[in-house]
């Protein structure tokens, strides 16, 4: 297998005549962020826009967006974007990119569009949509695009194969292959035989379950285990879910309509979306199950329950909020919550953290990891391998994935007859080229984390989080200095107020000392006050992690004497 070594890459030559370069923005080395450029006769292609939720580690960030940096200057030649799916990690970019360029016709599904044109609303755009079916055939400049049905946890998913003079590219999109889908629509596996057929030079499948043996668990098998959490619960149920999740939620509905109770949806996305997938026909509500919130406040406990989001731990979800007590829903003895999405990687300390919150408020807390109440939504290792069997691919380029996926989900591909040296392991920004059916790697492109957070975007750098996670571990530690501006001396001693640092009336003993050496040392420079600044705060901040081994923020002001 070709692995990408970043580092030994620059930038791309201009692309050969009549070849095809694919670069990933996202998703590659990663989950989340899913994004791929698709260049050829000078034309551009996007599919899929995600977004990826933040880490621990990234404190104040709302999402962050792959870099549209290698397109600023081509926003005109791109054809269009086409959305695999509706979840928020293939179509939550979208906004930012339309700021960009408000007229790119957006392509996908009836279902995904409808969830895209109600996120667009949000940020006053108006797209241009072409709405597919599987089976549809459609032209975008110099890409021929067919469109194949695929099973994942949102209705409407495709696949789509992209033709041009170059050859024939297949993306998977995400995709499992359940056989007894909710919505008895499996993933088309004719077509994909056909795409074989024809010839896949380049297939870009989905790599999040590629270290998984077997085969994904049927959506239909979770029905028992749903039923007996609303069987036994003595009082309020309280499901958190993805607000596009609508298989689970349906499961949820139809578990609450038999066991008599009613439902109230929580949280402005999971009210948007289950409105837009029940007029749309894709949730099937019974008459009077769903209720607005205020009415279940006057029924009783066991009649009632709440869907909401927050099953990933995002600080602003609703569920995050209950487990914290600033919620207008109080958790309490004898709830029940039921956790109904998996946990995304980086994730898993959020997520438990509100588990053991929720306990501690007398919760019972019904999850993965201790019933059978979530499947996932992605192809395990034995449906990789029928894929790979049955298109027989010319080259692959393994995607949606960390890296151990990928580098899995490239083995399956060599053991079922794939040259290794056509099995790319590509990481975002890397260019593959596509030449005389085979893909090479050509060079790499900017393809950084982009942070939204609040109303800016791109702001905030690794620098910016970097100040942030010191403020939240060390604290901060200020430092008022009175110094007389010709010997750069101190005319009186210092003080010190501190904010998050723990500390008693000796802690800062040794500073002082440190900040005369420090100044000695400058006493015959001509010093402004922002050198005299970094000068004191230098010596401060050494002291004190070099003593204590603590890192606070440690900020100086210089009052001139």
């Amino acid at each position: 297998m070709i692995s990408t070594h970043l580092d030994d890459l620059t930038a791309p030559p201009p692309l050969a005549p009549g070849a095809l370069r694919i670069t990933p923005l996202g998703g590659l080395g990663e989950i989340g962020r899913n994004m791929t450029v698709f260049e050829h006769a000078g034309k551009l292609l996007v599919v899929d826009c995600g977004v990826l939720f933040p880490e621990d580690h990234q404190p104040g960030i709302d999402v962050i967006l792959p870099d549209f940096t290698s397109l600023r200057d081509r926003l005109d030649q791109i054809e269009a974007i086409v959305l695999t799916h509706g979840h928020e990690d293939h179509i939550g970019g979208v906004p930012y990119l339309l700021k960009e360029r408000a007229d790119i016709p957006v392509i996908g599904s009836q279902l995904t569009l409808a969830f895209i044109e109600a996120k667009l609303k949000e940020h006053r755009i108006r797209p241009m949509t072409v709405q597919v079916a599987a089976g549809d055939v459609h032209q975008a400049g110099p890409f021929g695009l067919e469109f194949a049905a695929v099973n994942h946890s949102i209705p409407d998913g495709l696949a789509v194969a992209i033709r041009t003079g170059a050859g024939l590219v297949l993306n998977t999109g995400d995709f499992k292959m359940d056989q007894f889908p909710l919505d008895d629509r499996i993933t088309d596996l004719r077509a994909f035989a056909r795409f074989g057929e024809e010839g896949v030079d380049l297939f870009m499948v989905d790599s999040t379950n590629a270290e998984v043996p077997g085969f994904t668990m049927a959506e239909r098998e979770l029905a028992p285990a749903i039923d007996q959490v609303f069987a036994t619960a003595p009082r309020r149920i309280i499901v958190s879910s993805f607000a596009s999740h609508v298989h689970r939620i349906q499961q949820v509905l139809d578990a609450a309509h038999t066991h008599g109770r009613k439902v109230a949806f929580v949280g402005r996305s999971m009210v948007r979306n289950m409105g837009i997938a029940r007029d749309l026909g894709y949730l099937t509500i019974p008459r009077g199950l769903v209720v607005d919130f205020k009415k279940l406040e006057s029924m009783p406990d066991e009649k009632v329950t709440l869907i909401c989001t927050g099953s990933q731990g995002e600080p602003l979800a609703a569920l995050s909020r209950m487990a914290n007590g600033d919620h207008q829903i109080r958790v309490s003895d004898g709830d029940t919550v039921l956790l109904a999405s998996s946990l995304i990687p980086g994730n898993e300390s959020a997520i438990y953290g509100i588990i053991n919150k929720l306990t501690d408020l007398g919760a019972k807390v019904v999850h993965k990891g201790n019933a059978k109440v979530h499947v996932s939504g992605h192809a395990s290792a034995g449906e990789l391998v029928y894929c790979y069997n049955i298109i027989k691919p010319r080259n692959v380029l393994p995607i949606h994935g960390e890296s151990k996926h990928l580098h899995a989900n490239g083995e399956l591909a060599v053991r079922t007859g794939v040259d290794p040296s056509r099995v790319i392991i590509g990481r975002d920004g890397v260019t593959i080229d596509l030449v005389d059916g085979r893909a090479t790697i050509s060079g790499k492109v900017p393809a950084g984390l982009v942070y939204v957070d609040g109303h800016t975007v791109g702001r905030a750098t690794e620098d910016t989080l970097k100040e942030r996670r010191l403020l939240r571990e060390g604290g901060v530690v200020t430092v008022l200095a009175l110094v007389d501006p010709v010997s750069n001396s101190l005319a009186e001693p210092l003080e010190f107020l501190t904010r998050g640092f723990v500390h008693d009336d000796r802690t800062f003993d040794g500073a002082a000392a440190e900040v005369d050496k420090a100044l000695t040392k400058v006493s015959t420079q001509r010093l402004d006050v922002d050198q005299l600044e970094a000068t004191i705060s230098g010596a401060v901040g050494r002291y004190i992690q070099r003593t204590y081994r603590r890192e606070p923020v440690v900020i100086a002001i210089v009052v001139d004497a």
